[in-house]
């Protein structure tokens, strides 16, 4: 599960072998989503599947291999299944013939240890009803909301949309904005985009139109331009802008053309704020001055993307690290959310990308074994602009925010 990740809300399907975790999706879909076999074990690795459910809007689907299966490849499926459990918001427990016992139990205690809500689906109702007395032991030892399904008959599809809607945590559904806190109506953003080899042709990349959507959506009003043609359209704009966002890249560039009573900050930063583990980074980013030869500092995108010569991740950063503190360093990049090869401790320093195309808790998960062993944590802005001299410019925005 190592492809770039969606920030939609993730929903997870676990459960045994044959309990028609698939069938339950193609029923929820309303197509043929997932394969759907008599063999045990037909679903390997976890596959995902965007849908819309109604009542809830966009999610991913994740339909999980069996967590009883067995041999040296069924353990490793079952490792999969429960990596799983670092992406998702949400996880539905599929059981089937009044089967509860280790399988089920293991599950719902993985479900508390990742502190993940989640809510058990009684499949093949139509095969066999659950008893009387499980149903009571589910709902009284577990304090899980329990539906009982056909997915051969699936006529109660609007009660499990109700459920999945009603056990969602409540931040999926009220996310905190990029800038609503920064500007008002009708003020002016400068977005500073370079059109250089990493950005797309003919579109822009994600983080500007997420930020570019967000100023829209607060009724202010976005401008766009290069990083050469800064200092000549803010001598000249009218009203000027009460912030400016610029592409870490050009940080130094923009530093040096937007006057200090403008704040100025980066995308990169915009986002780790609104999903990132922003204190942290805070605490982390400071540890750059603090590398020493031999030190392994460990990169994370998240995502997948075309390389090129002067990618940011595996080239710029690497660059300005070694330029910036003068020592020998090591450096490893994981790309998507794939496993880190090494153990957390063998680096000196973490530092997460802006995480466009995931969701909060992606981020936080996948900090957070660094943050438990001590592992000091960034992302790319707050790096480029410590490194660049700007650092304090930079997180002011989001440091008056707060103290307001």
């Amino acid at each position: 599960m190592n492809k770039a990740r969606d920030s939609k809300p993730h929903i997870g399907i676990f459960g045994r072998r044959n309990n028609g975790k698939s069938s339950f999706i193609n029923a929820l879909t309303g197509q043929d989503t997932a394969i759907v076999s008599a063999i045990p074990g037909t679903t390997t690795d976890p596959v995902k599947k965007s849908i819309e459910i109604d009542g809830v809007g966009p999610v991913v689907m994740i339909d999980t291999a069996g967590n009883d299966d067995s041999g040296e490849l069924g353990l490793k499926r079952i490792g999969k299944t429960l990596e799983a459990l670092k992406i998702i918001d949400l996880a539905i427990l599929v059981m089937a013939h009044n089967e509860f016992d280790e399988p089920e139990k293991a599950l719902i205690h993985n479900f508390r240890e990742n502190n993940l809500p989640f809510f058990i689906l009684y499949n093949k109702a139509d095969e066999e009803a659950i008893s009387p007395e499980l149903e009571r032991v589910i709902r009284e030892r577990y304090q899980a909301p329990l539906v009982t399904f056909s997915s051969l008959h699936p006529r109660n599809l609007n009660e499990v949309a109700k459920i999945i809607r009603e056990t969602m945590p409540e931040t999926i559904f009220h996310k905190q904005t990029l800038l609503g806190d920064l500007i008002r109506k009708d003020d002016v953003v400068l977005l500073i985009t370079p059109i250089d080899i990493e950005a797309p042709e003919g579109r822009m990349i994600l983080p500007q139109v997420q930020v570019i959507r967000d100023v829209l959506d607060h009724d202010g009003i976005a401008v766009l331009c290069k990083e050469s043609e800064v200092e000549a359209f803010v001598r000249t704009m009218n009203p000027k802008p009460v912030l400016a966002i610029t592409d870490s890249q050009a940080f130094a560039r923009a530093n040096a053309a937007i006057p200090p009573e403008i704040p100025l900050t980066s995308f990169s930063i915009v986002l780790a704020h609104q999903k990132g583990d922003f204190e942290n980074y805070l605490k982390g980013t400071s540890h750059i001055s603090r590398l020493r030869d031999g030190d392994r500092v460990l990169i994370l995108e998240s995502c997948t993307h075309h390389l090129t010569c002067d990618d940011i991740g595996r080239v710029k950063i690497p660059r300005w690290l070694t330029n910036f503190t003068g020592k020998k360093l090591e450096f490893e990049v994981i790309a998507g959310l794939g496993t880190i090869p090494s153990p957390i401790t063998d680096f000196s320093l973490v530092i997460q990308c802006g995480g466009c195309m995931i969701t909060h808790r992606q981020i936080i998960n996948r900090l957070k074994p660094a943050i438990d062993a001590g592992i000091p944590v960034t992302n790319y802005g707050f790096a480029i602009a410590y490194m660049h001299g700007i650092y304090d410019r930079a997180i002011q925005p989001f440091r008056k925010e707060e103290k307001g």
